[in-house]
C-alpha cells in the first residue's frame, strides 16, 4: 500500500547501510510495496545473500496515538520469539537508531525464501490451506504462551497497566481521539461510540494473564514455503493482552483448522463480548488511519467506510450476556 509517510531510501543510502553492517556493497535493491508505514527494501549483497532492510518514518513523521516505538518493539519482539524457539521468525541482523547513515531508524532481518499466504493462497488446494491454517493455529499459540509482567503495547512502558480492562480501553479511546483530531466520520457519534463502549466492558475482567500478542497476523505476514509456514513477520504492533485478540480469530477470519490447530472450541458469551470489543477496535484503526497515512486508492477508501458501517451494526447487535 503506497503511503505518504514511508521513508524511501536512495540507492547510496542503501550501500551506506549494508556497508556498516556488513562491509559490502549492494547489486542490486528492490522497493517491497506491501507495507502500509515502513519502507522496505529487498537488498542483493555482493557476496549473494539477500537482505530485507526496513527504515521507519522520519522523527516527527504523523502517527496514530498508538503507533509509538513500532521498529523497536519490532526487532525486540522477533529476538524475543526467535529465542524462545517455538514459532519460526527471521533473524535480526543490525538495528541502527542513531540516525549517522540515514534521518531515519532501520534495521536489517533475514530474507524468507517463501512467498506471502495472501499471494499463494489462491493456488492452494482447500487440504493446503487447511494443513497451513491448522499449522499457523499451533503457530499462534506457541506465541500466546509467552507471558508478560503487564498489559499495553510492547513498545509503550510508560501506559502499563495491571488490568486488561484499562489497557485496552485507553487503546480504544485513543483510536477514537486520532479520529476526532481527523474529522473522520464515524457511523455513530463519538460520544455514543465512548458510551456503548463503556457498558459493555466488565468482560475484559475475565483476562488477567498478559500474554504476548502479534495482533496483526494477517495472511500477509506469514510466509509460505513448500506448502508449510516458512516464517511470521511484522511484530511491530505486538501487545501484551489477551491472546482472543488475535487477528485470526476476528471477523475476517472463520478457518475452523486455524481453530483446530490453536485448540479453540467454541466461544462462550463472555469470549464472545470480548471479540466484538476486538473487532470494534480494529474496524475503527481501518477507517482512522487512512487520512493518517493519506492513502489515495478510492477503492480502499470506500470499503473501509463500508467496513465501519458493518462492524457497527455487528457490535451493537451482539449480546455481552
Amino acid at each position: 500500500m503506497e503511503s505518504v509517510i514511508k521513508r524511501k531510501l536512495t540507492g547510496d543510502e542503501l550501500n551506506a547501510i549494508a556497508g556498516q553492517a556488513f562491509n559490502q556493497v549492494t547489486t542490486a535493491a528492490t522497493e517491497l510495496t506491501d507495507g502500509w508505514a515502513n519502507a522496505a527494501y529487498l537488498v542483493e549483497l555482493e557476496d549473494g545473500r539477500s537482505v530485507i532492510i526496513k527504515a521507519a518514518p522520519p522523527a516527527g513523521t504523523k502517527l496514530m496515538s498508538y503507533e509509538q516505538g513500532l521498529m523497536k518493539a519490532e526487532v525486540e519482539v522477533l529476538k524475543l520469539v526467535k529465542q524462545a524457539g517455538t514459532v519460526p521468525v527471521p533473524s535480526v541482523y543490525a538495528h541502527d537508531v542513531s540516525e549517522s547513515l540515514v534521518n531515519c531508524e532501520y534495521f536489517i532481518m533475514e530474507k524468507l525464501d517463501g512467498e506471502p499466504y495472501n499471494k499463494v493462497k489462491g493456488s492452494l488446494t482447500e487440504q493446503e490451506r487447511n494443513q497451513i491454517d491448522y499449522q499457523l493455529g499451533v503457530y499462534n499459540r506457541h506465541l500466546n504462551q509467552i507471558r508478560g509482567e503487564r498489559f499495553g503495547l510492547y513498545a509503550a512502558d510508560e501506559e502499563a497497566s495491571a488490568s486488561w480492562r484499562e489497557s485496552f480501553h485507553r487503546l480504544l479511546l485513543g483510536i477514537l481521539a486520532d479520529g476526532e483530531s481527523e474529522g473522520v466520520r464515524l457511523p455513530a457519534a463519538y460520544d455514543a461510540i465512548r458510551s456503548e463502549v463503556a457498558l459493555r466492558l466488565d468482560v475484559l475482567d475475565e483476562v488477567t494473564d498478559p500474554r504476548l500478542l502479534h495482533w496483526d497476523l494477517w495472511d500477509g505476514n506469514v510466509f509460505i514455503k513448500d506448502g508449510a509456514v516458512e516464517g511470521i513477520i511484522d511484530f511491530e504492533r505486538a501487545l501484551w493482552g489477551d491472546p482472543l485478540m488475535e487477528h485470526y480469530f476476528s471477523h475476517f477470519n472463520g478457518s475452523p483448522s486455524f481453530l483446530e490447530g490453536y485448540g479453540m472450541g467454541e466461544l462462550t458469551p463472555q469470549q464472545r463480548g470480548r471479540r466484538a470489543l476486538y473487532d470494534l477496535y480494529l474496524d475503527l484503526i481501518l477507517l482512522i488511519e487512512c487520512p493518517f497515512r493519506q492513502y489515495d486508492d478510492l477503492n480502499h477508501l470506500k470499503w473501509a467506510a463500508e467496513n465501519m458501517e458493518q462492524g457497527w451494526k455487528r457490535f451493537l447487535e451482539v449480546s455481552f450476556e
